[in-house]
């Protein structure tokens, strides 16, 4: 994995911007791999770019109890506050004037959160969601949310950019480390990401690969 999250996630927050910036109001309603549009996505991810901030103003001297890896274990599709979430999502998008002032916001909040990360110290010990982890691993965290959802909200949204090949390889060895071992090595990095978080199926191929453990699939939600 690389030790440069932070700029990986300034890139992964910057494109963001740049497939959703000067959308008309058409594409933003545009269908997604989520269950959400383009512009309730956005919001979503506008949720991720504000957690940053508060974890980042909140240090602790506790030990860290979930890493880059095993903060992701309770993330899975049948998690039970996910469709309250998804709800709220929902509401909180659309109660904006317009797509635009949503993307904007987003734009703002998730320049100050890139910016707080390349500032902190990727050893230092921070607070969130309940759990104490180094922001080295939070950034990773924020990577794999953002490389994932990148590829979620361009899905059919035309001239968008795609993740880094940094950002696919980091975000492969954390469904790796997850899976315990490596993923197909016929997979390239993009189809790993998303045969591996379930947006993509297995198919017959995958499954003789896979064998029984094809049933751990998708690693995460």
């Amino acid at each position: 994995m690389t030790a440069d999250r932070g700029h990986l996630l300034a890139e992964l927050y910057d494109a963001v911007v740049s497939a959703v910036r000067d959308r008309d109001e058409a594409d933003l309603t545009r269908p997604t791999r989520t269950e959400w549009t383009v512009r309730e996505l956005v919001f979503h991810q506008l949720l991720d770019a504000q957690r940053t901030l508060v974890a980042m103003a909140s240090p602790t001297d506790r030990a860290a109890d979930v890493d880059a890896v095993s903060y992701w274990r309770p993330f899975q599709p049948d998690a039970e506050w996910n469709a309250p979430h998804a709800q709220f999502v929902r509401v909180s998008a659309s109660a904006y004037s317009s797509g635009s002032a949503l993307v904007e916001h987003f734009a703002t909040i998730a320049g100050a959160a890139k910016r707080a990360v390349l500032a902190g110290n990727p050893a230092a010990q921070v607070k969130t969601q309940g759990h104490v982890l180094t922001v080295a691993d939070l950034t990773s965290t924020l990577v794999v949310e953002a490389t994932v959802h990148l590829l979620d909200l361009t899905v059919d949204l035309p001239a968008a950019p795609s993740p880094s090949a940094a950002a696919l390889a980091e975000t492969r060895g954390v469904l790796e480390g997850l899976f315990g071992g490596p993923l197909p090595a016929r997979w390239e990095d993009t189809e790993a990401v998303l045969k591996g978080t379930g947006r993509v199926p297995l198919d017959d191929a995958d499954r003789i690969e896979l064998g029984a453990r094809a049933g751990e699939l998708p690693l995460l939600g």
